[in-house]
């Protein structure tokens, strides 16, 4: 059954956290963190293309709907579904164990860095043609996080 990813997350914090930290202090925190976006950047967006190539399907709706199932396990989302559909899903995160992590360790700003960023990436993984939109997150304050996955039609 595997580790659900919420508790893989906060493993990876134990080290993932100070190790950042040093980065900024070190290297100045624009410059740090720049760094380390384009470095999970491209470990995410490797595991977007192979998350999606492991699927025998092409409808976003379905794949996003288990790519989020497996993000929400061990009760780490809500969220509610707006749109599903071969080319589209769209959900509203309600509720996230994830922001509630980071908070308590008193860094959102790099709980956004660490979980959040990911989010662009893994899914430039799924092909060029399958753009997500998010405008807000919970991790930076907001009520909900908006994502809006969308085939784009040539």
């Amino acid at each position: 059954m595997g580790i659900p990813v919420i508790e893989q997350a906060k493993i990876q914090a134990q080290v993932l956290v100070p190790l950042v930290k040093a980065l900024q202090a070190e290297l100045g925190k624009e410059r740090a963190n720049a760094l380390v976006r384009k470095t999970l950047g491209d470990v995410y967006r490797r595991l977007g293309e192979q998350w999606w190539r492991a699927k025998e399907s092409t409808h976003v709706g379905e794949n996003m709907a288990l790519a989020f199932a497996s993000f929400a396990k061990g009760d780490a989302v809500e969220y509610s579904v707006r749109a599903q559909s071969q080319d589209t899903y769209e959900i509203d995160v309600t509720g996230c164990r994830y922001a509630q992590f980071y908070k308590e360790l008193g860094e959102p700003e790099l709980g956004f860095l660490l979980v959040c960023s990911s989010d662009f990436p893994f899914a430039e993984g799924f092909g060029s043609d399958i753009k997500l939109t998010r405008t807000q997150t919970i991790m930076q304050g907001a009520s909900h996080c908006d994502f809006r996955y969308r085939r784009q039609k040539d």
